[in-house]
């Protein structure tokens, strides 16, 4: 395994990933994994990861998937079944290549449903946690009309412009990203049953506003696992938790991820 940079790429498949790590390398200490959006990047988590490490004194990796930020551009379209293939495919790769040796893993949106494909469906001895900020199990119909909206801000207003700044090719990023969730076959997209077989703690963050998602994919979190699910629900806050609620957010993933790695490094560095 090559030695890690601070920041770089790393080569997985045919994609060129970009990366950022803060902290100690993913061999060296326990780290938590950052899976961004659907429309994010490495980029766009802000420092949130920065202060993610230096609350929890934990290492962090955060990377784009294929299609974003600096990465590869990907093929379009996309195919359906694309967040299974980064859960069972690429991201087993991915921590291969970084020699993570124990750790969590933290998804936001469509990073969360991939982190719950693979939980679910791989046995990763090395995760021993995850957090799911917004995630998606199934489609709902107000989140398919939010993201229609999101398309339209996109092709009319403003959107493209301010997604330019954290995506090499950004329309690789948005179509990649909506005309999948918009395809009429994605309705019957759902990965609950993957749920079932996740056996290690499960952290769940909801905006009690977000616009893409309901209470109901809680219930279905709640209603298939079988392992602990800790519920945070932001009153106020929409989907993007770690941006609108800045400071609660960062507290109940530090105090999840410090129960569940708690032990030698898991609970050194713990700031107030």
């Amino acid at each position: 395994m090559t030695t890690l940079s601070p920041s770089g790429f790393l080569r997985i498949g045919a994609s060129d990933l970009e990366y950022r790590m803060i902290g100690p390398a993913p061999a060296d200490a326990p780290t938590i994994v950052m899976l961004h959006e659907g429309l994010g990047s490495a980029g766009l988590w802000g420092d949130f990861p920065d202060r993610l490490a230096a609350k929890t004194g934990l290492g962090v990796f955060v990377y784009s998937r294929a299609g974003y930020g600096a990465s590869s551009p990907v093929p379009l379209p996309r195919p359906l079944d694309y967040m299974h293939v980064e859960a069972l495919e690429v991201l087993p790769k991915l921590l291969d290549a970084i020699g993570l040796r124990r750790g969590l893993l933290l998804g936001h949106s469509d990073g969360a449903s991939i982190v719950a494909i693979h939980a679910g469906g791989v046995q990763d001895h090395r995760v021993q946690g995850v957090v799911m900020i917004a995630p998606h199990f199934i489609v709902e119909d107000m989140g398919l009309a939010s993201i229609a909206e999101t398309k339209k801000a996109y092709e009319t207003l403003d959107l493209k412009s301010k997604l330019q700044r954290w995506h090499g090719d950004v329309d690789n990023a948005f179509y990649g990203w909506s005309d999948a969730w918009l395809d009429p076959k994605f309705r019957s997209w759902d990965i609950s049953e993957y749920l079932a077989y996740i056996r290690v703690p499960v952290a769940i963050l909801q905006g009690a506003d977000d616009r893409y998602g309901t209470i109901r994919q809680i219930e279905i979190a709640q209603e298939e696992c079988y392992c602990p699910v800790d519920v945070t629900m932001m009153a106020g806050a929409g989907h993007s938790l770690h941006r609108e609620a800045p400071g609660p957010t960062l507290e109940a993933i530090s105090d999840f991820a410090n129960a569940v790695l708690q032990g030698d490094e898991g609970s050194q560095g713990r700031a107030a």
